[in-house]
């Protein structure tokens, strides 16, 4: 079969320590990890035994790719929608760290109308250890673990977790679009957290993605205010080989880019770097008080409105056309398919890491144009970075973040 062959294929060279590479060694990493877009055909998969599904769910496991020479499978979660007339999209959905495959999560994407497949990325089910109240179980064909921000650098890249990581998520996407249910064409990916640093990956090398939500989780960590930096900025590696940046010129789907300022983990202007970078169209919202967890990603309507315009319309039903100041006004021009309403900007005069900065809100205008909606809003004397927040009823969008 073709998996067998470019699994077989993917093996080749990759037993090599990674210290101490080349510019050639490094390109040579990346057309590695480039390689992983390879994997397109539907992973062979089973029901997990002794995991009851509720509502048209199913725990499953799936092969992936080999771990030390020893064969791998990936336990998710698996929904159709209930009532669908012809074929439905999809998403796949990837944890954060202490995460796993959640069907609660795949349950919100089957009530949208979406098939879904929540996968668990570290080898484990969705069940507690016995011994912790904290770890999940693993099962008996698990591939690596993560290893604190990319500590695993210095193995062979077929032993490092982002590898398996990555061509789990793409192994989810061939599987989850090859079922006569689900429209190929439309099969997007969601991630938090370290899920979305996933995702942010992802998008870089499997481009048959009809869109992507990355939530929280970016690139361009290696000079973050904050843990990412400290352990990033000396990891040639990860700037040469992993950083989503390295791949961002090739995103071509419409991308989501989901967080919120006070955000402790990554910082507003890496995820701004990324949108900045990709091709395709982006849209962006950052959500005041949201908190970091899987609840407070997958629990508003933000994700889900995003996918809708993306799978209906083939676009995101709201886009940044224009920004510019004006003397101390701040004009930010949108394109939108819904109605705007309020906008606010919210600003900080503070520097340093942005989840560590105060701030605060301020009024803005929203005026009808015959093309598009223009806002605008003074901005504080002072202010080191902003971005401003319109609302469509219980929908928020975000101008790109601006400052440092």
């Amino acid at each position: 079969m073709k998996t067998t062959y470019i699994f077989r294929s993917l093996l080749v060279l990759l037993f090599a320590p990674l210290v101490n590479l080349q510019a050639d060694e490094f390109d040579q990493e990346r057309q590695k990890v480039v390689a992983l877009g390879q994997l397109t055909e539907p992973p062979a998969s089973q029901p997990a035994e002794g995991f009851e599904g509720e509502g048209g769910l199913k725990a499953i496991y799936f092969d992936a790719l080999p771990f030390k020479r020893k064969s791998t499978k990936v336990f998710a979660w698996l929904g159709l929608p209930k009532k669908s007339k012809g074929k439905v999209p999809g998403v796949v959905l990837v944890h954060g760290g202490g995460g796993t495959a959640f069907k609660e999560w795949v349950k919100k994407w089957n009530d949208q109308g979406y098939a879904a497949i929540s996968i668990a990325v570290e080898g484990q089910t969705d069940r507690r250890d016995s011994s912790s109240s904290e770890d999940w179980q693993q099962h008996a064909w698990p591939g690596p673990k993560r290893s604190g921000i990319y500590f695993d650098s210095e193995k062979p890249l077929n032993e490092q977790w982002m590898y398996h990581a990555v061509a789990d998520t793409i192994l989810a996407n061939s599987l989850l679009r090859s079922l006569p249910e689900v429209d190929a064409n439309k099969v997007g990916v969601m991630g938090v957290s370290w899920g979305g640093v996933i995702t942010s990956t992802v998008i870089g090398i499997d481009s048959r993605f009809a869109f992507a939500i990355p939530t929280y989780g970016c690139g361009h960590l290696f000079d973050s205010d904050n843990q990412y930096g400290r352990a990033l900025s000396a990891n040639s590696l990860y700037r040469k080989v992993w950083d989503p940046m390295v791949r961002m010129d090739r995103v071509s789907m419409p991308v989501l880019w989901y967080s919120w300022p006070q955000d402790g983990h990554f910082p507003l202007d890496a995820q701004a770097a990324c949108y900045h970078s990709a091709p395709g169209a982006h849209m962006v919202t950052l959500i005041p008080g949201m908190g970091h967890s899987h609840q407070a990603a997958y629990n508003p309507p933000y994700s889900y409105a995003f996918a809708e315009s993306v799978v209906r319309e083939g676009k995101p039903w709201c886009v940044q056309t224009s920004a510019k100041l004006e003397g101390r006004t701040v004009v930010i021009k949108f394109a939108s398919t819904k109605r705007l309403k309020k906008a606010v900007l919210i600003s900080t005069k503070d520097t340093g890491f942005s989840g560590d900065r105060k701030w605060t809100e301020s009024p803005a205008d929203v005026i009808k144009n015959e093309k598009d909606w223009r806002v605008s809003a003074a901005l504080p004397a002072g202010a080191t970075a902003w971005f401003i927040n319109v609302s469509s009823g219980e929908l928020t969008t975000s101008s790109d973040y601006q400052g440092k």
